[in-house]
Formats: C-alpha cells, structure tokens, sequence
C-alpha cells in the first residue's frame, strides 16, 4: 500500500517525486528548519551553532536524496550519514574543569537535526515539520520546566571552591545543621596548585522544613555568606 505524505499530496505529485523542483523544496525545508533551530542554540552561546546544524541537516538531507538512487531497501550513505552525526556528537561533548558534561544537550540537538533532514531528503513533509517542532520545543521550552523540577529536587550537586582545605570540616557541620546530607565529596584535580580546595559535593535534602519551602538557589544563597567560602554554585548538567 502506497502512502503518500499529507503535505506532498496539497502541493502536487511532483512534491513526491525526485526532480528539480523536490530536491530544491527539500534542501531549503531542511535548511530553514536547521537554521532555526541552530539559532536557539547560538542566541544562548552554545558552541555548535546556525552554520553546524544547517551543515550536519544539509547532509543528511543530501544522503536521503543520494540514496533514492540505490536499489530498494539499501539505505547505506543514510546509514553513514546517522553514523556521522553521533560521531559529531560524542566529539562535541565535553567535560569541564567543574566536572560538569557540557555540550551534551547541543549534541543530541545536532543529532536529531540530522534526522530532520533525513525526513525531508525522504520527502516525509508533514514528518519533517512535526520532528521540528518536538525539537525546537524540547531545547527552547523544556529547559525551564526542567529547571523548575530540578530546583525542588531533593538531590543536587554543589562546585564548592575553599579557601583553604581546613574549612572542608566546618562546612560539612554548617550542612548537616542545616538538615542536608552529603552523599559524595570528590576533590577536583583541575585546581590543584591554585591556592583554593575545591570539592564536587553530591548533597540530599533530608530536613522536611527544607523539602516543603527551600529551593536550591535558597539554600546555595545561605551558604555562600560563609566567609571561608570562596565560591559555590549547583552543578547543573
């Protein structure tokens, strides 16, 4: 049974096929789409930005099209091209000196940008479009609704800078008197020689005070009045 995309059916049988006209609709689709979506992630100073995701969706799009002309059932260079896209991925994660991964979310956008353009080199318009909007939506809204629900979370993790590794013992008292726990405390090496103690704290909120009306930027604000502190933030993914 032959199914034919609601999209390609409005605009014409034409739409569907492999011609000048489709292959252009489908290389621009691709590209504004990626455009857009490369701007979220530049307007918040990601590293991979407008020119990476039109490159990796212009790609895959061009694979798409290429591999219409293999025998049926052989996608092979679409293959190669999802293959490229994760190989991208994991070379632009990266982990920080504060032992936080980063670039982990702009990856899996690059990611899921390719197979945006997968679907529109396969000429799935209405696919194409729908793929776009789950993922402008998951990196454009998610973020704050993710923030939201981490925030109230009764685990987080701290990057603790001491002014010296003397204090470490007062600080774990200030946090248990303040009903948290400390589930992991792991040095980072990256600060070694530089004059400060700087820790990657795993905590717990165990207190049902805390739990019911502090949030995490409430807590972290409390503790950085502590004079030995030099500085501390939550350590977000």
């Amino acid at each position: 049974m032959e199914i034919t995309d609601p999209i390609a059916r409005l605009l014409g049988s034409w739409s569907a096929g492999i011609n000048l006209g489709s292959v252009l609709l489908r290389v621009g689709l691709s590209l504004t789409l990626a455009a857009v979506i490369g701007c979220e992630r530049a307007s918040k100073r990601h590293s991979a930005g407008l020119r990476t995701f039109m490159l990796v969706s212009l790609a895959s799009t061009a694979a798409m099209l290429l591999d219409s002309f293999l025998p049926s059932g052989l996608h092979l260079i679409a293959a190669a091209s999802v293959i490229g896209s994760s190989v991208i991925c994991v070379n632009s994660t990266l982990f920080s000196s504060r032992n936080q991964i980063r670039g982990l979310t702009t990856s899996v956008g690059l990611w899921s940008c390719g197979v945006v353009g997968l679907a529109a080199g396969a000429g799935f318009y209405t696919a194409t479009l729908i793929v776009f909007a789950a993922v402008l939506l998951s990196l454009s809204l998610f973020p704050a609704i993710e923030r939201y629900l981490k925030d109230r979370s009764n685990h987080f993790e701290l990057h603790l800078e001491l002014s010296s590794a003397s204090f470490l013992r007062d600080f774990v008292s200030t946090i248990r008197r303040l009903g948290l726990t400390i589930d992991d405390i792991e040095l980072n090496p990256a600060y070694v020689n530089s004059g400060l103690s700087v820790y990657s704290i795993a905590v717990s909120i165990s207190s049902a005070e805390l739990k019911k009306y502090r949030t995490h930027s409430q807590i972290i604000e409390a503790l950085r009045s502590l004079e030995y502190i030099h500085y501390i933030e939550e350590m977000r993914g």
